[in-house]
């Protein structure tokens, strides 16, 4: 036996998995096809958005928010309909569903301290759902943002992993690429694969495939934590379902190029079931990165409440299409509605002051101040003037911004960054006007408006996410700033199914003896414990809670 335990994956849940075997005093390999500088994978490069519920911080802003309230917000934007017949493939993810909202309602938090993660003092209002009581949304704000992003989630996992290889209990296997599963009487005993050659590229930086050997690797155990298919854009549109029309023909990416989702199907050869692949999370405020690391980079904007959103055509997006409402059916309608689909943009029209307060752009390295925990310097850039540096950038130097003191000016800029002309001024004007004309009362009809209104009843908003409700065309808030969007691929919602110890089941239902996984690639558990939705901060903490629990059953079983 080359270790106790084989570690398919050196990202979040791997890590996490790898933390509680070295506790229970078992040797751990981790295997990983990157260099050592990928260590933490995605959620390095992630804004560090943790979902809890009842938080000392909710309960400081004012926020009172309890388990069931949770889980009923968690049920109508899970959605799960796959619970019949036999072997349905919800079955575990409803399960893994709940038995995460109970631990983000009770020990999650001291856990997260106990294993070296701090939280700001921020809880955000994230996807706030479509109007509905029972459907998708969160009743509450519940995103919680830890000190040093992603780094300060997935680095102490990292740092105790190292620390570990040190003492000879962790052996990294790095720029080995898994290609086979070592099955003997039906159980996992090992992978087996191609040596790479050595690559120094930077982290997330694509690296060469270069074949330079063979090797194998033995264990008790196999887990497999090896992510989604985000990175591969024919993979996603092989899987895109009928429900969101038509995939675009050109998407841009939010995770390197390696999240390519090989173990899944290499997985599925050995006896694995594969669930719900239909279901996918890709965010629409995508914007291209003006400095990429790897191919076709993208950011995500965070939008406040008060972007005016358009189709590629210049029309208002209709409710629940607003920002930071509902990701799911603002895709579904850019990608359904037939007179647009063929286009893969739409556009946010905002002021100077509303990019200043409202837009946060998600990503460790485009949010320094609170990645270096900077307390004083997270002060100033989120309460002081101005915009914070790394928006300021984008509004300078992405490609996809304009900005102009008049709106005819603005549009003229908008309709030069497409192959045409497709935005009118006069239609673009109407809508602007007709908006501002909703904005001199504490009240409105318009639904964008009310939710502006009900934001600011929020202290944390009030303070850091939500600028003074004003005109679009008030001159003393400008200049204009016109944002061209993109889809962007961010994560795989279905994968293998595993029962609630993450034990990887077979078609048969039964586990597959010796196979577990956690994070993207068992849907963050059971095959797809978020549903059709994600309430947000929600996919770090499943590649926390499904590595703990896969670490966790090992150590007890072995």
């Amino acid at each position: 036996m080359d270790a106790d335990v084989i570690i398919v994956g050196g990202g979040l849940a791997g890590l996490v998995a790898a933390d509680e075997l070295l506790r229970a005093g078992l040797r751990v390999a981790i295997v990983e096809q990157e260099n050592p500088a990928n260590l933490g994978g995605q959620a390095f490069w992630s804004f560090g958005g943790l979902f809890l519920v009842d938080s000392p911080e909710q309960r400081r802003l004012g926020v009172r928010d309890n388990f069931d309230l949770a889980w009923s917000d968690w049920r109508g934007s899970a959605g799960w309909d796959r619970l019949n017949g036999p072997l349905p493939e919800d079955e575990w993810a409803a399960q893994w569903g709940r038995a995460y909202v109970e631990f983000a309602a009770g020990e999650k938090r001291s856990w997260l301290r106990q294993r070296g993660i701090k939280l700001t003092p921020m809880v955000g209002w994230a996807e706030r759902g479509g109007g509905e009581a029972f459907g998708h949304g969160n009743s509450v704000p519940r995103f919680h943002v830890a000190w040093g992003t992603g780094t300060g989630v997935s680095e102490p996992f990292a740092d105790r992993a190292r620390a570990a290889a040190q003492t000879g209990r962790l052996t990294f296997h790095h720029r080995r690429r898994v290609d086979r599963l070592l099955m003997e009487g039906g159980r996992a005993t090992g992978v087996a694969g191609a040596i790479l050659a050595a690559d120094d590229a930077p982290r997330g930086a694509p690296s060469n495939r270069n074949r330079v050997g063979d090797f194998t690797l033995r264990a008790q155990a196999v887990i497999l934590a090896t992510g989604g298919i985000g990175g591969d854009h024919e993979k996603v549109r092989r899987f895109w379902p009928e429900r969101l029309g038509v995939p675009p023909k050109a998407m841009i990416t939010g995770v390197p190029a390696y999240v390519d989702g090989r173990m899944l199907d290499i997985a599925a050869e050995a006896g694995g079931r594969l669930v719900n692949r239909d279901r996918m999370w890709h965010y629409v405020e995508g914007v291209q990165n003006w400095d990429p690391i790897w191919p076709r980079h993208a950011i995500r904007i965070l939008p406040g409440p008060s972007p005016l959103w358009l189709d590629a055509l210049g029309r208002r997006l209709p409710a629940p299409a607003l920002p930071g409402h509902d990701t799911i059916a603002t895709l579904r309608h850019l990608r359904t509605t037939p007179d647009i689909a063929e286009h893969d943009h739409s556009w946010f029209i905002v002021t100077q002051k509303i990019l200043e307060k409202e837009f946060a752009l998600s990503g460790s390295e485009q949010n320094l101040d609170i990645t270096d925990r900077k307390f004083l310097k997270v002060l100033r850039s989120r309460l002081g003037g101005g915009a914070p540096p790394a928006v300021d950038a984008f509004k300078r130097k992405g490609a996809d911004f304009v900005v102009a003191d008049d709106l005819e000016t603005l549009v003229a800029k908008m309709n030069a960054l497409t192959e045409r002309p497709l935005l009118d001024p006069a239609l673009v004007r109407r809508q602007v006007e007709e908006r501002d004309a909703q904005m001199d009362n504490p009240y409105s009809k318009d639904f964008q408006v009310m939710s502006i209104h009900n934001s600011r009843r929020y202290l944390g908003d009030r303070m850091a996410r939500t600028s003074t409700p004003h005109r679009l065309l008030d001159p003393k808030a400008g200049p204009l700033i016109g944002v061209r969007l993109h889809v962007l691929t961010r994560k795989s919602l279905g994968g293998l199914q595993t029962d609630l110890s993450g034990r990887v089941l077979k078609t048969d239902g039964t586990p597959l003896e010796g196979l577990y996984a956690a994070g993207e690639a068992a849907g963050f558990g059971g095959g797809g414990m978020h549903g059709y939705n994600a309430l947000e901060g929600t996919f770090l903490g499943g590649c926390l809670f499904s590595g703990r629990t896969a670490g966790r059953s090992l150590a007890a079983g072995l």
